[in-house]
């Protein structure tokens, strides 16, 4: 007896076999039971997703002779020559090759007989987007009154190039792609019948590949066993069918967030080596990194398609890098893509491009640069001001801070500067996750002074006057009453140098080496950090 590959051993023959398409079978099988069948049907989707398959089990559930309604049997004979492919009343036509008027016309007139044996005529033609114009108008008529034995179900994986005046007059039904999770639990279940031993990874490797089509997943496995035998190993998978190594692909992504540089090329050696299509890295990286984004944005949500063991790795990569990192580093990928495209030097431009994403984090992204110049623009046009506490006088020195031997700061009345902490952590995360980095040099009944971070990203975060406010509030409900706070910068001139928000002033103190400078000037040397080389 001749082999049958897998692909078509394990077509599913009834609507409760066929997998992710439970959208499409309910219908049916409700449609079948009322007995509110269509005389056409479209079922458009990518490739290896079910459509001919649905149509094939269609056909058999309506003229099978023993079966429940929307349950064929697969013994009658109408239902076994359908499953041979030998019906006279159910007709298979390739639109690619049958696609001219002719052929159209030579189905009209068939359509008029009466089926030989089973309930109804049924012409299932597929890729029917293939077919001309003058066929498809020759088909029109017959299309929206047919003969009431004859059923049409259409196929198409590109549903937007049959004519309106087709769909129209069909009921239409979208496939979707089949989720990764959901090939592997199929193909587990298919090597345990078969007796083949293969690892969930090496499956997940195979359905990943196969990007939604159970058909494509089931050839993978076929060829794979071709060569091995019963007995796979993953790395017979990646070797076989070509497929980049996800270990690969997540130590690239862990290079670029930890700034590796040398490991980033020591990987693209590696895969150039290897024989590995560097483009087809370079699609599997942004996939990788859009996988990053995604688990911090909906962590939980069916558009993080991976496989169970990755995902643990998925989610504290993304957590080390944060999501205003990835979506700078996706950013540069997707402008870089084209030039890698297009290149005679992919290895090239995926080094230099990887080189750039491990130093990603030197640079300001695009969107702190327009928040900076947004806050320069009210700035220059006087539309905000920064307010502080009401002018409090300074403490005498009974009240200031006392230190137990630890060195944390403590007022009188027992609050720490760790306790506040903890307490706007539950506030305000990202308020919190500055000031874990500042410093507390005082802390007294009044009044507070807090040492900037040296960090670009953090040092400017209380230079928007809405921000300083919150933190005013913060420590006036946590500490029960109105207390000063003095931010204090040391980048230049040493601890006590000046302060961007001093609550007893209410104003910026300025250096004095640059007080002669026009004030726009200073608010742009202010706002991005910048110095004075040269003299005045």
């Amino acid at each position: 007896m001749p082999y049958e590959v897998i692909a078509r051993k394990w077509r599913p023959q009834i609507f409760e076999d066929v997998i992710g398409q439970e959208h499409v079978t309910r219908t049916l099988v409700n449609a079948i039971k009322s007995g509110r069948l269509a005389h056409a049907y479209l079922f458009g989707g990518p490739r290896g997703v079910g459509k001919t398959s649905v149509a094939r089990i269609l056909a058999k559930a309506i003229n099978c002779e023993k079966g429940q309604p929307g349950r064929p049997c697969n013994e009658c004979r109408s239902c076994v020559e359908i499953i041979e492919g030998s019906s006279v009343d159910v007709q298979e036509i390739d639109g690619a090759s049958n696609r001219g008027i002719d052929e159209i016309r030579e189905l009209r007139e068939y359509i008029k007989y009466m089926p030989s044996s089973s309930r109804y005529r049924i012409y299932i033609i597929d890729e029917v987007h293939m077919l001309t114009l003058p066929a498809f108008n020759a088909l029109l008529k017959t299309l929206e009154e047919p003969p009431d034995h004859v059923k049409f179900i259409f196929a198409t994986t590109e549903s937007h190039k049959v004519p309106v005046t087709i769909l129209s007059r069909c009921q239409r039904f979208d496939f979707k792609r089949i989720p990764a999770s959901l090939i592997v639990d199929h193909l587990e279940r298919v090597v345990e019948k078969e007796g083949i031993q293969i690892k969930r990874s090496g499956l997940a490797l195979m359905a990943r590949a196969a990007d939604g089509s159970m058909r494509d997943a089931e050839g993978l496995l076929d060829q794979v066993v071709s060569f091995t035998g019963q007995e796979v190993e993953d790395k017979h998978v990646t070797e076989i069918l070509g497929i980049i190594d996800r270990e690969i692909i997540l130590d690239s992504s862990r290079a670029v967030i930890e700034a590796d540089s040398k490991k980033c090329l020591e990987i693209v050696d590696r895969i150039y080596n290897y024989g590995y299509d560097l483009k087809e890295f370079y699609r599997a990286l942004m996939g990788q990194f859009r996988d990053l984004l995604i688990s911090l944005i909906v962590p939980q949500d069916r558009l993080l398609d991976v496989i169970e063991n990755e995902g643990g790795k998925i989610r504290d990569q993304a957590e080390e890098a944060g999501l205003e990192k990835l979506q700078v580093i996706l950013n540069v990928l997707i402008k870089r893509e084209e030039d890698l495209r297009f290149t005679s030097h992919p290895r090239l431009i995926l080094e230099t491009t990887l080189i750039k994403l491990c130093r990603i984090g030197d640079f300001l992204s695009f969107e702190d640069l327009l928040g900076k110049i947004e806050v320069l623009e009210e700035r220059m046009a006087g539309t905000s001001a920064r307010q502080g506490g009401p002018h409090r006088e300074e403490p005498p020195l009974d009240a200031r801070p006392r230190e137990d031997a630890s060195g944390v700061k403590e007022a009188e009345d027992g609050h720490t500067w760790e306790a506040f902490l903890a307490y706007l952590s539950s506030r305000n995360k990202a308020m919190f996750n500055v000031l874990k980095g500042w410093q507390s040099l005082s802390l007294t009944q009044e009044r507070v002074d807090i040492l900037k971070s040296t960090q670009s990203f953090s040092s400017t975060y209380f230079d928007d006057p809405d921000k300083f406010k919150q933190l005013l509030n913060y420590t006036r409900d946590f500490f029960g009453r109105d207390i000063q706070v003095k931010i204090i910068d040391n980048r230049e001139q040493g601890l006590h140098k000046g302060s961007k928000y001093d609550t007893n002033q209410g104003t910026s103190e300025k250096k004095s080496d640059e007080e002669e400078l026009p004030k726009p000037v200073r608010d742009i040397l202010d706002l991005f950090e910048g110095e004075i080389k040269g003299p005045l």
